[in-house]
């Protein structure tokens, strides 16, 4: 049996023991539907069901493996083993309890090394499953023949994921191309210097100035009650400079007044 030098061995007996040999030709990704460390699923499968997978992996990236790979786990349905001796190989990774959020950073990148160590010790080849029982890389929703109930694991957000940064992650990592960024469950930060974020102001108040969205008094000359008349609008320079024109008026009859008064 295989065991991955990147996971943390938590080996389940008597099943890594007793259960049927198998050629590893197939590697299938699920969500477990709990926000479980690898440790904590290796439990689950040991104290509460006869299922397994053959790894766990964990929101910070932390790998358990249960069973060799070249043993049959019991999460893939007609994918386990088959008659001819082959079978899949499988990971459950920690999940919201509903199963729509995506794989964290940390998440991404083990998936992309353990398909890559997968591919170089099993020959998995590196392709997408072209049916049930085609060699390649799938995840668990691909077919019907993998889950006996259906299922839409590992979630469309993940199925996303999977066909964007995981396996062509993998194809890119076995093929000897560096390591790329995979931070996919946050947008990137951006940084604007003083000077940009100066040009960034101005551009927005020149726009909302020059926009002709501003209705006009009802006691200017263009008003216009007609909602589909162009007269109906004033630009916001136009609305900033009548009030800047209706305040310095107001201002001078007041100086006006105060002179009088004083005299």
């Amino acid at each position: 049996m295989a065991w991955y030098p990147g996971a943390t061995k938590y080996e389940l007996q008597p099943e890594s023991d007793s259960q049927p040999a198998i050629r590893p030709t197939q590697f299938i990704v699920h969500s477990i539907i709990a926000p479980w460390t690898a440790k904590r699923v290796y439990e689950y499968w040991r104290d509460s069901t006869n299922l397994e997978s053959h790894f766990g992996l964990g929101y910070e990236g932390d790998v358990g493996q249960f069973i060799g790979t070249q043993t049959r786990a019991d999460a893939n349905a007609g994918a386990n083993r088959r008659a001819d001796g082959t079978g899949a190989v499988s990971v459950e990774t920690a999940s919201n309890t509903a199963g729509t959020d995506p794989w964290t950073a940390a998440q991404v990148e083990e998936l992309i090394k353990l398909g890559v160590w997968l591919h170089r010790t099993h020959g998995i080849p590196l392709r997408i499953c072209r049916t049930h029982d085609d060699p390649g890389f799938g995840y668990h929703s691909m077919f019907s023949q993998w889950s006996t109930s259906g299922t839409a694991c590992p979630g469309k957000a993940r199925i996303t994921q999977f066909k964007t940064h995981v396996f062509p992650g993998i194809v890119a990592r076995a093929n000897g191309a560096a390591p790329a960024p995979t931070n996919t469950d946050k947008e990137t930060d951006v940084v604007l210097s003083p000077a940009d974020i100066s040009k960034v102001a101005d551009a927005v108040v020149d726009r909302l100035l020059a926009a002709d969205k501003f209705d006009a008094p009802a006691d200017a000359s263009d008003y216009s009650a007609d909602k589909k008349s162009d007269k109906h609008y004033w630009s916001g320079r136009s609305v900033f400079n009548d009030l800047v024109t209706r305040v310095r008026r107001i201002d001078r009859t007041l100086t006006t007044i105060a002179k009088k008064l004083e005299s």
